[in-house]
């Protein structure tokens, strides 16, 4: 038996191994109408019809995953896969090389570590795509045919770059492409729609610009990607150190992010030390009262609930007594992840696994739009790996 046939029937055996969930999505929309796009914004150019409906998703392997990057990103994708969507979420590792570099066994370690949080988290391997970036090297060709279609000038305006040149030094080249891999990470499996926050926005219309430059310039080949922006406010979980500032995994306190290996006593003392102010009542006011605000957002996205209601049924409440409500929160949603995560953590096999099972997927994918991309602009024909053939997967 084969590698790939051994690996695709323990992805099987998975489904009885965890339980997948996807607390958080428990108000049903009864009126038969997508659930999805009742409670999230669409940016994007019209659907021409031409393309079938795909979402693609990434998280670099760097640092945990805090409760941001859950809400914002990993339970949206739950959520998209429960409605029978297809979802591809991959591992983009090819990014994290941008960032300070780790030693490589801290990079498969951490990529390990990201994949049981996703799959504790409620992916499904057999329903949804679930990859390292690294291992479909089409990712790395077509970003260097959008490379040839982008100019410097527009890389360079992007906001990510200009925040990180605005210091000076001499910073890699990688970094100024860094939208274009996005944009070949989302045009090479012909996304239709990519769940982002509003501060990503200008990246996929990078992405979107390319697929229109190369339709131009060769023919069609991409879909035009469009924004699933959340309307719950997920992008928007703040510092709990600095409430002006978005929650980080690059934030040199680590009191200021509540991540999911946190244990529920190490959630508690964060909360509890979470930046408010002087006014003792709960309310939810951004502007005038970000650190009080954040922590109703945090509770909202915990029990799916409004801000109306976390308000009202906070009232009465000093505000050191409504962390412990928010910390409880968080616990109850952190505590059941954390344990799905730490035993599967213990099976390091069943993980490379999953994501060689899923990469196999991918390069089916990949290799089927790079042949068009390749006839369209000349390049050597594409022959897909007969390994991959004999696998036979979706």
């Amino acid at each position: 038996m084969c590698i790939l046939t051994r690996g695709l029937i323990r992805v099987k055996r998975y489904a009885h191994i965890c339980k997948f969930s996807t607390q958080g999505c428990r108000r049903q929309n009864t009126t038969g109408d997508n659930p999805l796009e009742l409670n999230n914004t669409i940016i994007g150019a019209e659907e021409d019809g031409r393309w079938p409906r795909r979402i693609v998703s990434g998280l670099q392997p760097t640092g945990a995953l805090h409760v941001g990057n859950y809400f914002a990103a990993v339970r949206r994708c739950v959520q998209l896969q429960e409605q029978g969507q297809d979802v591809m979420m991959f591992i983009a590792d090819l990014h994290a090389l941008t960032t300070k570099q780790v030693s490589p066994a801290a990079m498969q370690d951490n990529t390990l570590q990201l994949t049981a949080y996703l799959l504790a988290s409620g992916l499904d391997p057999a329903r949804t795509v679930l990859f390292a970036q690294s291992a479909v090297p089409r990712h790395a060709e077509l970003c260097w045919v959008l490379t040839c279609l982008a100019t410097q000038a527009r890389l360079a305006h992007l906001p990510q770059y200009r925040e990180r040149t605005a210091g000076g030094g001499d910073l890699g080249a990688g970094l100024l492409l860094y939208p274009v891999l996005q944009a070949a990470d989302v045009l090479l499996y012909r996304a239709t729609h990519v769940p982002v926050g509003a501060d990503q926005l200008q990246h996929l219309q990078l992405a979107a610009l390319l697929a229109r430059t190369f339709r131009h310039r060769y023919g069609p080949a991409f879909p035009t990607p469009r924004a699933l922006l959340p309307a719950d406010g997920s992008d928007r979980v703040r510092s709990l150190r600095d409430p002006a500032k978005k929650m980080s995994k690059s934030d040199p306190d680590p009191k200021s992010r509540i991540v999911l290996g946190d244990s529920d006593d190490a959630v508690r003392a964060k909360i509890r030390k979470a930046v408010t102010d002087f006014t003792p009542q709960v309310t939810f006011d951004p502007a005038t009262r970000p650190g009080v605000s954040n922590l109703v957002l945090l509770q909202c996205l915990a029990e799916d609930k409004t801000p109306e209601e976390v308000t009202d049924e906070a009232g009465g409440l000093t505000t050191a007594q409504y962390k412990r409500v928010v910390a409880e929160a968080l616990v109850s949603v952190l505590g059941p992840m954390r344990a799905r995560a730490e035993e599967l953590q213990s099976r390091p096999r069943l993980l490379r696994d999953v994501l060689r099972h899923g990469a196999a997927r991918a390069r089916r994918r990949a290799d089927a739009v790079y042949a068009d991309v390749a006839a369209l602009t000349g390049l050597a024909p594409v022959e897909l790996v007969e390994a991959d053939k004999k696998l036979k997967v979706a």
